[in-house]
């Protein structure tokens, strides 16, 4: 490090070169070696009129067909809901087998392994290798986003185990209480908020999803995505994504104030 002629401190290069410009450069050239994927089909075509025409085939939607989409958005719902129930009770005691203020350091390894093995696939593939074992039927839409889902929350939940303060639980244990105690007493209250709000968000995410995996034959109004678009049915293919916009804005605003009221409640408890 020089001084400039105002006794200025000046840095070098090595200095000058954080993490954040770091950062900055890699993503530059990722973008570099991605600009390949901005190549067309090479053919002459007239993008903004396609893209006219196809618009004026979405609207105005076909009303027509509410009740089958509100059946379908239900059917969706009941997926979603059923798939984070059980993604939340297979990775929370994974979570903490992932925790490394809580379980050895091997099982840390072992259970992030599986974790990420989990998270590889998307939910659209998982939904497909339900759809092949049980058929195609919503029980394939639960069995796909459950598998799903615990990857993500068994990582939050875990992440959120290590964020919190374990002196609470480690001064139980030291006046005699069990693990289990100490886990419910000293550590699951602090991290309630947190899993509360990632389950939230996880049912926010699953209902959106569980609208798409009925292209596989998993069931939900995925289902009618599929069949309008197979016969070019837009104007009805229009009016299933209003619905879907309208569930998942509803749910946006429906999990923001609960998220609030859960923060409130802690912070007043």
């Amino acid at each position: 490090m020089g001084t400039t002629s105002g006794g200025i401190p000046k840095l070098n290069w090595r200095e000058r070169f954080t993490a954040f410009r770091a950062t900055l450069l890699l993503f530059a050239i990722a973008v570099i070696f991605s600009l390949p994927a901005m190549k067309g089909s090479g053919r002459d075509l007239d993008y903004l009129s396609n893209f006219r025409r196809f618009l004026s085939q979405f609207f105005p939607p076909d009303l027509s067909v509410t009740p089958q989409v509100v059946s379908a958005l239900g059917e969706t719902i009941q997926i979603a809901v059923m798939a984070t129930l059980f993604a939340a009770i297979i990775a929370l005691p994974l979570a903490v087998a992932g925790s490394q203020t809580i379980a050895p350091r091997w099982l840390n390894l072992a259970t992030r392994m599986v974790l990420n093995v989990v998270r590889t696939l998307p939910s659209l593939i998982w939904a497909l290798v339900a759809v092949a074992v049980v058929g195609p039927n919503p029980l394939a839409g639960v069995i796909g986003l459950t598998f799903y889902s615990v990857g993500y929350l068994g990582k939050f939940f875990s992440d959120a185990f290590e964020s919190i303060d374990t002196e609470i639980s480690d001064g139980l244990r030291q006046l005699g209480a069990g693990r289990v105690q100490a886990f419910q007493y000293g550590l699951f209250p602090q991290v309630k908020p947190l899993i509360m709000s990632h389950l939230l968000w996880m049912l926010e995410y699953n209902i959106r999803s569980a609208a798409i995996i009925g292209y596989v034959g998993a069931g939900g109004v995925g289902l009618l995505l599929h069949t309008y678009q197979e016969f070019a049915q837009w104007d009805r293919f229009s009016t299933v994504l209003l619905f879907i916009l309208l569930l998942v804005t509803t749910l946006d605003l429906l999990g923001e104030w609960l998220r609030g009221k859960l923060v409130g409640t802690e912070a007043t408890a």
